[in-house]
């Protein structure tokens, strides 16, 4: 009778549901990152060294918790962590650096342009084209997003170094995602997720104190903010949405971040928002919507290994 397909269909439609879910509160997580930085007592980059100093013991700990085995893991996988982990601290150095020498909205249109990128990869990745629905999904995310980013952003020779640092930052974040959703494949989210933090330490500490910044804080609650916030919640969710959604979804999913970045700049600093903003927002939505449903959630390969003997147990 065939009793066990109809579980194994809802198991993966929950999945794919759990998936969004996860992406959805990663971007609106992440969105108050720039917020975060701006207010911090200490430079750009040193922010950026506490967001993932703060966050990295409380990471490990859950990993642990969750049965998280390290040791096993061939010598392979420690590469890519390695590689993440310095392509993730580059891209948030960068990022920092460019919020304060352009606007916000410059910032994130440049900083976001994984939404892009990173869908290019997937395609090419599987050798296919985009179907209609997923063509019709990225050409209502991209017209939304320029109703959001397109009445604010200012192309101005001022703003010329924190753009290209803030593009920078984009093409690193395309990076961190494409070697972290090929870690996603052999470990869970959480232990993926340490192991990278921790790699993305170093690094941000001597490029702070090379750039000569204060590194002690005076107020620690916009760090904390960072590390809890953006680090543990927002990267948390995202690396989990990046072993179970395609890259197009996670891409279009980053325009999540422009429409939170302006209800907060609306509520804290007072940018009104207007009626072409919220337009865009509902075009955003629709557009991941739309690419949801003709995307399924991605099915874990029963002969995959999990290197930990605990994938189950981080996937809660």
């Amino acid at each position: 009778m065939h009793a066990g397909a109809p579980p194994r269909n809802t198991d993966m439609r929950d999945s794919g549901r759990l998936a969004l879910a996860a992406l959805v509160i990663a971007n609106v997580a992440l969105a108050f990152g720039p917020w975060f930085v701006r207010a911090a007592d200490v430079g750009p980059v040193a922010s950026g060294f506490w967001r993932i100093a703060l966050a990295a013991p409380l990471l490990a700990a859950l990993a642990l918790a969750g049965g998280a085995k390290p040791g096993r893991l061939p010598g392979g996988v420690w590469v890519l962590l390695a590689v993440g982990g310095i392509a993730f601290a580059a891209d948030l150095a960068s990022w920092h650096l460019g919020i304060l020498r352009t606007t916000l909205a410059n910032a994130t249109l440049f900083g976001n342009c994984a939404i892009l990128m990173f869908p290019i990869y997937g395609f090419l990745a599987a050798r296919a084209w985009p179907t209609r629905s997923q063509g019709w999904a990225l050409a209502l995310a991209a017209a939304g997003a320029a109703l959001l980013l397109g009445r604010s952003y200012q192309l101005d020779s001022r703003n010329l170094v924190g753009d290209l640092l803030c593009l920078l930052a984009g093409v690193l974040y395309t990076i961190y995602f494409i070697v972290m959703a090929r870690v996603r494949e052999r470990m869970a989210p959480l232990s993926s997720l340490a192991l990278s933090t921790a790699a993305s330490i170093l690094p941000l500490l001597v490029a702070a104190i090379l750039f000569g910044e204060r590194i002690w804080p005076g107020d620690w609650t916009p760090l904390l903010g960072l590390a809890l916030v953006s680090q543990v919640l927002g990267q948390g969710c995202m690396i989990y949405a990046l072993g179970a959604l395609s890259p197009l979804v996670v891409g279009i999913g980053l325009l999540i971040q422009p429409v939170v970045a302006a209800t907060i700049g609306w509520m804290v600093y007072g940018e009104r928002l207007g009626p072409l903003d919220l337009v865009g927002a509902a075009m955003v939505a629709a557009a991941l919507v739309l690419v949801r449903r003709g995307d399924a959630p991605l099915a874990p390969d029963p002969s995959a290994p999990h290197l930990e003997g605990q994938g189950a147990a981080d996937d809660r």
